[in-house]
């Protein structure tokens, strides 16, 4: 679980399928060696891809769009683009030296934090702490980019997203 650069959501106790499924998904997308990992929280697992996340979200959402039913036990796919220990400091050093290579100066953001096993980081002060120093604008209810973390125990997965990032197969809609 320590390395991983797509977390995926299924129902519970379909884990299983669900692997298999985004093996195959991923062989389509042209990664000839993806790895697939069953994690200790029920309905997620992680994947490595060799390949550039952001193609391998695209690839997927043209797969969807020709077969809309594609996928039977994918819920959701969230890129994530660097993992570290669940440390606030830890985390807030890894965004402050990688933000501006995904926001733009002129980019509105927000912070979307996702907890799991790990409820003594505290939502709001976690927040506020990793935030100030980015000297962006806050826009809640429409951001142009998404700081999303995702804590899994003492693991935590961080991803900069922009809007049609991540892959939501039961409200995925296609202009």
């Amino acid at each position: 679980m320590k390395n991983f650069n797509l977390l995926v959501s299924t129902p519970r106790y379909n884990e299983r399928e669900a692997k298999a499924e985004l093996w195959f998904t991923l062989l389509m997308c042209k990664d000839t060696y993806p790895i697939i990992s069953g994690i200790p929280f029920p309905g997620l697992i992680t994947a490595l891809t060799n390949l550039n996340t952001n193609k391998v979200i695209n690839e997927i959402k043209k797969i969807l769009k020709k077969n809309p039913s594609f996928f039977q036990f994918i819920l959701k796919i969230v890129p994530i683009n660097f993992i570290c220990e669940t440390n606030t400091r830890t985390i807030k050093y890894m965004i402050q030296e990688n933000y501006e290579n995904f926001i733009n100066k002129e980019d509105t953001f927000r912070i979307t934090l996702k907890r799991r096993h790990h409820e003594k980081i505290d939502r709001i002060n976690f927040i506020e702490t990793i935030a100030k120093d980015i000297n962006n604008k806050v826009n809640l209810d429409n951001p142009d980019k998404t700081i999303r973390i995702e804590i899994l125990g003492n693991i935590c997965g961080i991803s900069f997203l922009e809007k049609n990032d991540i892959i939501k197969v039961r409200k995925l809609r296609f202009d």
